[in-house]
């Protein structure tokens, strides 16, 4: 008699965490709120925007560019829920959105799709997960993670790579063959594209782009890979979805900011519920899944409790 394959949605049913019947109805997609979500997202973009060019001509540029990062960097919540098709109902919006997203963050979609889905399968286990941000030793590598000097490192590396026709050997484990011209050309493309925006700034002699984009996206990134951290760094490297995921209770502005990320045990539990109906889920599964109470911040205070005790 054949076992069947066990996976986190599949012990949640059998434990009696969910039921089919609920599963199915979270699992239902809709334009609405995310139409409605990216209205709201757009006005706080130009609220962000209209903040730099009231401060041009102050030291006030640079809090407000860091304020128009931290929105920035978080398209990359908003691509990774195109990821996995769950934001609009139709593929081609999900696609179209998402590699808007990937442009604005240097991040090409179609790559990240298959990178994303080794992670979800084989999630914290050494050598196997792509996106695993390893546990830092000490305070100085944690401090040089946040800094994200490592992140920018990997990504222009990584761009030109695929551009120049080349993939690493862990790249090739989930890129399928057929797909490796198509990441190479999305390279070439977003590159291409950036060199065009550059040329035509050079020619034009406005370089406002650097200050609304450029600079603020390089001043948000390390809150990103603060946001990033708190999501499996410090839990247990073992396939136990229970164990090795981090849900992280934080108040409304982050939530809308991070697409409804930090419930993301929940995510990892079952990836095809939608961002809106994610709240819902964790009702269902709190008591299932390791959640800190304390947010992003105890997260954080949980990994410095940790690199303390690794050097006592």
């Amino acid at each position: 008699m054949t076992q069947g394959i066990v996976t986190p949605q599949t012990q949640a049913l059998a434990e009696g965490k969910l039921s089919r019947e609920e599963l199915k109805v979270l699992m239902q997609r809709s334009d609405g709120p995310a139409i409605r979500h990216l209205a709201l997202w757009v006005l706080v973009l130009a609220g962000t925007t209209t903040l730099i060019t009231f401060a041009w001509n102050s030291w006030l540029i640079w809090p407000a560019m860091f304020l128009q990062g931290i929105v920035l960097v978080h398209h990359f919540s908003l691509q990774h829920e195109c990821v996995h098709y769950t934001v609009f109902r139709t593929r081609k919006l999900n696609n179209i959105v998402g590699q808007i997203c990937g442009f604005i963050i240097l991040l090409p979609h179609r790559f990240f799709r298959y990178e994303h889905c080794d992670h979800h399968t084989y999630t914290q286990l050494y050598g196997k997960d792509p996106e695993l941000i390893p546990m830092p030793k000490t305070y100085g590598e944690y401090l040089f993670y946040l800094s994200a000097i490592p992140y920018w490192k990997t990504k222009f590396t990584e761009v030109s790579r695929h551009a120049m026709g080349r993939l690493s050997d862990a790249e090739k484990r989930f890129i399928p063959k057929e797909e490796h011209a198509a990441v190479f050309r999305d390279a070439r493309i977003i590159l291409g594209t950036y060199g065009l925006i550059f040329a035509g700034m050079a020619v034009t002699g406005w370089w406002g782009l650097i200050w609304y984009w450029i600079i603020p996206l390089f001043l948000g990134e390390p809150v990103m890979r603060f946001i990033r951290m708190t999501e499996h760094v410090g839990r247990p490297t073992v396939a136990k979805m229970s164990e090795n995921t981090r849900t992280n209770l934080v108040s409304a502005p982050w939530r809308f900011l991070c697409w409804n990320m930090n419930y993301h045990a929940e995510h990892h539990y079952v990836p095809l519920v939608p961002y809106h109906t994610l709240p819902r889920l964790h009702k269902k599964l709190r008591a299932h899944v390791h959640v800190e109470p304390g947010g992003y911040l105890g997260a954080h205070r949980d990994i410095l409790r940790q690199i303390q005790e690794a050097q006592a």
